[in-house]
């Protein structure tokens, strides 16, 4: 059964940097496209960026600032959010899921299962 747990949270100060991990168990990552998404307090879930399977060619959100990389490591089975110079507003509850078919293109509810997430808090 796919199952997706994702680690890496923290609290720290604005401008410093995190990696979040997304790691998959019951199955092989290679097969999949996966995506990180986040929900801040008080506001909805949304997608931050997702990597394709095959080429791992990525997207990203328009709504989401160039300090974001995902990557994966198809030989760990895990899949990397890179956020850097984070700030106050990147706090937010980190969620990663699959798109049910297998596109990055799918709408948020195509994606899934959800896990408990990572919490990252950006504060001084």
């Amino acid at each position: 059964q796919l199952q997706l747990v994702e680690s890496g949270g923290g609290l720290v100060q604005p401008g410093e940097s995190l990696r979040l991990s997304c790691v998959a168990s019951g199955f092989n990552l290679d097969y999949y496209a996966i995506g990180w998404f986040r929900q801040a307090p008080g506001k909805a879930r949304e997608g931050v960026a997702c990597i394709g399977r095959g080429d791992g060619s990525t997207i990203y959100s328009p709504l989401v600032p160039g300090r974001f990389t995902i990557s994966r490591d198809n030989a760990k089975n895990t899949v990397y959010l890179q956020i850097d110079n984070l700030q106050p507003e990147d706090t937010a509850v980190y969620f990663c899921a699959a798109p049910q078919t297998g596109s990055c293109q799918a709408a948020q509810d195509d994606f899934g299962p959800w896990g408990q997430g990572t919490q990252v808090t950006v504060s001084s």
